[in-house]
């Protein structure tokens, strides 16, 4: 009896341990997973865009405010990445341009239909009997997942008729998956762009609209068993998006529902394609051995972070200097024959804001930023942000160009009308429709919009003038443009920044004398917002916007 006794009590406690450990694998009683993407919605945009909805749901859910996208910072790429569970290495698709009929990079793995494995597949596979679905603002959601696998397909051309169907649809089939995606807030970033009122408008209204799902589920009795995750795929800077800034490659994540940590912020490090994987968790599903993706399980209730999270230091809010930084235009500004105000505010609770005025990145020892002050020489201002538990954030820069007139400074600007351009013309080829001179290298919408044909907003601009270097050395020049670039020194080529692409850096070195030299920039626009800097650095100067003060119309 002794030895039955012993295997019976074994038995009752290996099913106990069991049956504990499976309790705490998953999380319990998620029947509705509710995916609401919103394209181009930067966490800017939820942070001073009106959100109630959203607030709320932060409030009573868990948040991570920098999500990491894949690169480039487009639509295509990011969605799949979301919803298969990998990046682009993994999946094949790089950029817009792809279809499943034509592409240059195969899936690492296929499935029936030809792409990689999706959630939506990967449900349908572990769960045959799931009702899935997915409704769409922007019709290139709808190449990136199996069809077979979902039993609803619908495809609208406004956000409000995208989420009308899709609350019919959770009402009528309370679906165990749905996905909605809805494009008005980067349609607003491309046409207004980025943190613009505009924009903030179509980020208010995103949320009114989730408000209506998150009803349209209540009223489905749904309420109680579902898991609701609110994504997007990039930001975005200026009117565009796609280079490899935090603006346009860091977004928001904020899940709410069944079985999530109310009030709770994210301490994992999180990736876009991190998405599918955290379904398939809540779901209890076995992802495919491809995706690199990790559950964000110390979002839910009874799970930790992870015990080998490697935290370091946290990056908190970077300080804004005013003027702060607007579109096109950096922060600081070019002050015709008066002096610049300096003022700064931080962003972080119980944070300082250290500061230098001579290119030096700011540490703890940098002067303390107190109250504004005043600027009269051309001066670059950089800026951090230290708190009290000894985090810091990154670098704010502003560039104060100060300019006193009748000294010959400028640019000949000559703007040509493009059509289809995909890289830099033969501008030589061209005749100019319009010539004007600009103080700097700049792309100023006022003077830009006025030309442009309708439908067609591709045009390039030449500049050309003459910069003054003081003391001779090695130079680094750089252009910063959305679409393509170069420049030339002396008639030589020194940066290549050409092609159709987003905002994107280039640079190049050269050594030059003493005295004024030729300078010329061309620049190009192909399609959607456009966007151009130019900087240099040498002996004695800190990277800056090339300023005003030195830049002339003659070479003497």
């Amino acid at each position: 009896m002794r030895k039955e006794t012993l295997l019976y009590a074994f038995i009752i406690y290996f099913l106990v341990a069991c049956q504990t450990q499976r309790s705490e694998s998953y999380p319990a009683g998620i029947e509705h997973v509710i995916v609401i993407g919103v394209d181009g919605m930067s966490p800017d945009g939820i942070r001073n865009a009106t959100t109630p909805v959203m607030d709320s749901m932060i409030a009573g859910g868990a948040v991570k405010w920098n999500v990491r996208t894949v690169l480039t910072t487009a639509s295509s790429q990011n969605w799949a990445s979301m919803i298969m569970g990998a990046g682009p290495e993994q999946h094949g698709i790089i950029n817009n341009d792809w279809e499943r009929d034509d592409h240059t990079l195969p899936p690492i793995v296929a499935g029936k239909e030809g792409i990689f494995p999706s959630i939506f597949g990967i449900i349908r596979e572990q769960k045959p009997d799931a009702e899935i679905g997915a409704v769409y603002h922007w019709s290139g959601f709808g190449r990136l997942f199996e069809k077979q696998a979902v039993n609803y397909d619908k495809k609208f051309s406004t956000e409000d008729s995208t989420a009308a169907d899709f609350i019919s649809y959770i009402k009528t089939k309370k679906p165990t998956f749905g996905f909605v995606h809805l494009d008005h807030v980067d349609h607003a970033g491309h046409h207004d762009g980025h943190g613009t009122p505009q924009y903030y408008t179509a980020v208010a209204k995103a949320d009114s609209l989730i408000g209506e799902v998150l009803k349209g589920i209540k009223e489905a009795s749904m309420e109680g068993s579902t898991l609701v995750i609110i994504t997007a795929d990039h930001g975005g800077i200026g009117k565009g998006h796609g280079g490899p800034t935090p603006e346009e490659g860091e977004i928001a994540m904020i899940l709410h529902g069944k079985d999530i940590k109310k009030g709770y912020k994210i301490q994992q490090q999180v990736y876009t394609y991190d998405l599918a994987a955290t379904i398939a968790f809540a779901f209890n599903l076995t992802p495919p051995y491809a995706w690199i993706g990790r559950p964000i399980k110390p979002a839910f209730e009874g799970f930790a972070e992870p015990a080998n999270l490697w935290e370091g230091k946290e990056v908190i809010a970077s300080p804004v200097i005013f003027p702060k930084r607007n579109l096109y235009q950096q922060a600081g500004g070019l002050y015709i024959n008066e002096p610049a105000t300096v003022k700064m505010n931080a962003m972080t609770d119980n944070s300082v804001i250290h500061y230098t005025l001579n290119g030096d990145i700011p540490d703890s020892s940098s002067p303390v930023y107190k109250e504004p002050f005043a600027v009269d020489s051309t001066t670059v201002v950089q800026a951090k942000a230290f708190d009290n538990k000894g985090n810091e954030s990154l670098v704010t820069a502003a560039y104060f160009r100060i300019l006193r007139s009748g000294m010959d400074n400028g640019l000949n600007v000559s703007y040509f009308k493009g059509m289809g351009w995909k890289q830099l013309p033969s501008f030589g080829k061209l005749t100019p429709s319009k010539k004007w001179n600009s103080y700097e290298f700049s792309v100023d919408e006022k003077t830009i919009t006025p030309l442009l044909e309708k439908g067609n907003r591709t045009f390039g601009l030449v500049y050309d003038g003459y910069i003054q270097i003081d003391t001779p050395g090695k130079y680094r020049f750089s252009t910063q443009s959305d679409d393509g670039s170069k420049l030339f020194i002396n008639n030589k080529e020194v940066v290549n920044n050409d092609g159709d692409h987003g905002v994107t850096e280039e640079a190049g070195n050269i050594t030059l004398d003493a005295g004024r030299h030729k300078i010329k920039v061309e620049f190009f626009n192909a399609a959607g917002g456009y966007w151009l800097d130019v900087f240099y650095k040498g002996p004695g100067i800190a990277k800056q916007l090339v300023p005003a003060n030195k830049l002339f119309l003659k070479k003497a």
